[in-house]
């Protein structure tokens, strides 16, 4: 149970209520948050995280607190074994894709009888959640999207892979491994060097990692490596999409690559300078106006924006024009720069 670990769950999300719902994959826990009568906003995180560990930077930004919790209630899902407190998995136990991953939210969203839902994923769980949209297109009003993952592992991520999956069969989440996981997720900058201690986003994330059981994570790891190209399935997709990729992230070529197959008339790309993988925790601010943008579309806004327009939420607009000014966003985001394509 979370109350059984070592973290302030008080400080973390007051009033969060932790569910295990079981599916045709397993049981899964999902942390719920606010007014269950509010649309809902899912989140999944990327490899070896939690909604701790990866969306704790975000909801503790007060301007995206204000916009997200004012609008949504949130729905944490956790990958198989990655909750607070997680036991590690029998080893025996099968070992569901993320195709299976995918298919197991509409079990979620069927048990908390939602409809349509935003979705909010960070590289691997982006993957997911953007493979649940390609499935499932009528229960996705839109996604947010950080340094996505759409194609199959290359040759170079293939090997750091299975590099690492054999550290995590044989040592556990040791200091190698938290090491390539924290080159995964954050800059240089924050990570630190001999001259400059690494920051205190990163000192929390290790010791969130000790958590983490190996066998656990080397699970989640191998289906990761094991992912298909989706790229044709995005073309397919209507929902509203913005992406967030750090300019020193791992991932960048492939956001990049991502946002080239989306619709231009319903997608839009933010590029975040000196900045990794995990946009939620090393630069949460960021987020804050380009999502304001995005939510007006869906008639949402933060309480000071509140106005008498009535546009339903489940009846989006496309992409508002100021999010598409790249002169808008770049005297309003500095030191973040746009990569958009517009066409007349």
């Amino acid at each position: 149970m979370a109350e059984s670990v070592s973290v302030n769950m008080e400080r973390i999300y007051l009033g969060g209520k932790e569910h295990h719902i079981p599916t045709g994959c397993g049981s899964v826990c999902v942390i719920v948050y606010g007014d269950q009568d509010k649309p809902a906003l899912i989140t999944y995180p990327d490899l070896a995280l939690n909604h701790v560990s990866c969306f704790q930077g975000l909801f503790f930004c007060p301007e995206a607190a204000s916009l997200l919790l004012h609008n949504f209630c949130i729905y944490h899902i956790s990958p198989p074994g990655h909750e607070l407190g997680a036991a590690a998995i029998c080893p025996h136990d099968s070992i569901p894709s993320l195709e299976d991953l995918a298919d197991q939210i509409i079990e979620i969203l069927n048990h908390f009888r939602l409809g349509a839902v935003m979705c909010m994923g960070v590289t691997a769980g982006a993957y997911i959640l953007s493979l649940f949209a390609i499935k499932y297109r009528e229960r996705v009003l839109g996604l947010i999207l950080v340094s996505p993952l759409c194609k199959a592992p290359s040759w170079t991520e293939w090997i750091f892979n299975k590099v690492m999956s054999n550290l995590l069969y044989f040592y556990g989440v040791c200091g190698l491994v938290k090491e390539c996981l924290l080159q995964r997720y954050f800059s240089m900058e924050v990570r630190g060097n001999t001259e400059v201690p690494e920051s205190e986003i990163v000192q929390a994330c290790r010791k969130l990692l000790d958590e983490r059981k190996g066998i656990n994570v080397l699970r989640f790891l191998h289906a990761i490596n094991q992912r298909h190209d989706i790229t044709e399935g995005l073309k397919r997709l209507k929902c509203r999409t913005l992406i967030f990729v750090g300019d020193n992230s791992p991932f960048h070529l492939e956001a990049l690559h991502m946002t080239s197959k989306l619709d231009r008339r319903y997608s839009a790309l933010v590029e975040v300078q000196a900045c990794g993988s995990m946009v939620t925790e090393e630069q949460p601010h960021a987020m804050v106006i380009p999502m304001d943008y995005f939510f007006m579309g869906y008639g949402l806004y933060r309480p000071c924006y509140l106005s008498d327009i009535s546009m339903s939420p489940l009846n989006p607009s496309c992409i508002s024009p100021e999010l598409l000014s790249p002169e808008s966003m770049g005297l309003k985001l500095k030191p973040i720069k746009t990569r958009l394509s517009l066409q007349v």
